[in-house]
């Protein structure tokens, strides 16, 4: 697998792209320092300590890398810890029983990575790569070398990504399991470190920062390859997944926006409905409302425009049952917003409401729009008015609204304003648009006022209901 990976670096290499990656003088210099590190007089003591079954070759402790950067760089406590975790974040060296690649000031064992896998080296693993190592990992029999959790679940993920070629990925993992099986205890062992560590890098744990991902500023001024949607859509919990994409495949920014506007405009003649439907909706539309058009429909008794009888007015504002029209009573069923703009259809729609016990959303819903009216000078006294009688805590009206709309409205209530309800009345509102509005259109009550014979005996039937004001919406 490793051997294939160095193929496309050294391609790379060839190519002149080491050189102008936009980290590579930030990774020379870390390597500066990593190489002053492993000085055999002057660097930091690596050691092989001896535990009571095994050893652990090659490391040495995250306090003696402490004090080697304050000694030698005469730096402070602080920017030395958040300087080695800088370079560990890197992958220059690693904890050997931690994927968390940082800097502790404390025993912690660490061990250096081999040069081979430095990022200056510009390793690109792909998804093959990763599969074939993780699957690796789950043949070897030893308790360090367990997946965790996010490594387990990128592992099902790439197994159904590929599952294909999974018998090939499977026999890679095997190989190289029988090559390592052939090398020394002490070797493996480390070996497998950093190994781990170099994945830990590229692959790195949840919540951690992915140190190889280049910057899309730098990309761009570069002219580099961008990471297509194609690529980015395989995130896993344990970092980038990126798919087997050559880069050849891949495209340069200039071509990527090219091949935008292109798609853009191919959006721009894909109607996304059919002309046909759109037609039938306006078409519906204009029948809903040509009997409420006087250039379509003449009005009755007379247009008031033209004979100057204001009849048509008076039956369009008259709160009497006896007189409304059956026109006016229809277009109450075309939706609930024009069952509110009409003052007569709000009294009825509140009388049912107070039938049910829910007229109380009603209320709240127009004592909201009546604050958007009111003075700036009385919006305080007003919103705590409306707080109290409804959303409170022992309200004598209590509305029914979610925990995540009370929140919203008690953060509003520390500015009250008049605009300081609106999340709780647009609750309210698809409440009863999708709930109260058409248990109403069935009810008896409105089937009565579209019948003209039974309109007039039973409009006495209903209560009158106080509250309701002749707000609009």
């Amino acid at each position: 697998m490793y051997i294939i990976m160095a193929q496309r670096r050294k391609q790379d290499s060839s190519n002149g792209t080491n050189e102008y990656n936009p980290n590579f003088i930030v990774y020379r210099k870390m390597e500066s320092v990593i190489q002053r590190m492993q000085d055999e007089k002057n660097g930091v003591p690596v050691r092989t300590v001896k535990s009571f079954m095994s050893k652990v070759p090659s490391v040495f402790t995250g306090a003696d890398l402490v004090q080697w950067f304050i000694k030698n760089l005469d730096i402070e406590q602080t920017e030395a810890l958040h300087l080695g975790s800088l370079v560990s974040a890197h992958g220059y060296f690693f904890p050997i029983t931690d994927h968390v690649l940082t800097l502790k000031d404390d025993n912690t064992f660490y061990r250096f990575q081999t040069p081979y896998f430095w990022p200056s080296n510009h390793w690109e693993p792909e998804n093959t790569d990763y599969a074939v190592y993780l699957c690796k990992r789950t043949m070897q029999n030893k308790s360090r070398l367990e997946l965790a959790d996010y490594e387990a679940e990128n592992l099902a993920r790439l197994q159904r990504m590929f599952s294909r070629k999974w018998e090939f990925i499977f026999m890679q993992a095997e190989a190289q399991a029988k090559v390592d099986k052939k090398r020394d205890k002490m070797e493996r062992k480390v070996l497998d470190s950093q190994e781990r560590a170099f994945w830990d890098v590229h692959r790195p744990v949840p919540g951690c920062v992915n140190t190889t991902e280049m910057d899309i500023k730098k990309a761009c001024r570069l002219n580099k390859p961008l990471k297509t949607k194609k690529q980015m859509a395989y995130n896993v919990p344990g970092g980038r997944i990126s798919p087997s994409v050559s880069e050849s495949d891949l495209r340069t920014p200039i071509e990527e926006l090219q091949s935008q506007i292109e798609s853009y405009k191919r959006r721009l003649d894909r109607r996304k409905y059919k002309l046909s439907k759109i037609a039938d909706l306006l078409i519906t539309s204009c029948q809903q409302y040509a009997e409420y058009d006087a250039l379509i429909t003449a009005p009755e008794p007379s247009n008031p425009w033209i004979s100057d009888d204001t009849t048509l007015w008076d039956l369009s504002k008259t709160m009497s049952l006896r007189d409304v029209p059956i026109w006016r009573v229809k277009r109450w069923g075309f939706s609930l917003e024009e069952l509110l703009m009409d003052s007569l259809g709000r009294e009825q729609f509140g009388k049912f409401l107070a039938k049910e016990f829910s007229d109380e959303n009603l209320r709240f819903w127009l004592a909201g729009g009546e604050l958007r009216s009111t003075s700036l000078s009385q919006v305080p006294e007003k919103v705590q008015e409306i707080y109290d009688e409804y959303l409170a805590p022992g309200a004598h009206s209590p509305i029914n609204i979610d925990c995540k709309v009370l929140e919203s409205i008690k953060e509003n209530m520390q500015d009250p304003g008049r605009y300081t309800f609106d999340p709780a009345m647009e609750h309210i509102f698809q409440l009863m648009k999708s709930d109260s509005y058409y248990r109403y259109l069935r009810s008896d009550q409105y089937k009565e006022l579209l019948n003209p014979k039974k309109k007039v005996n039973h409009a006495a039937n209903f209560a009158p209901f106080h509250v309701f004001t002749n707000s609009q919406h």
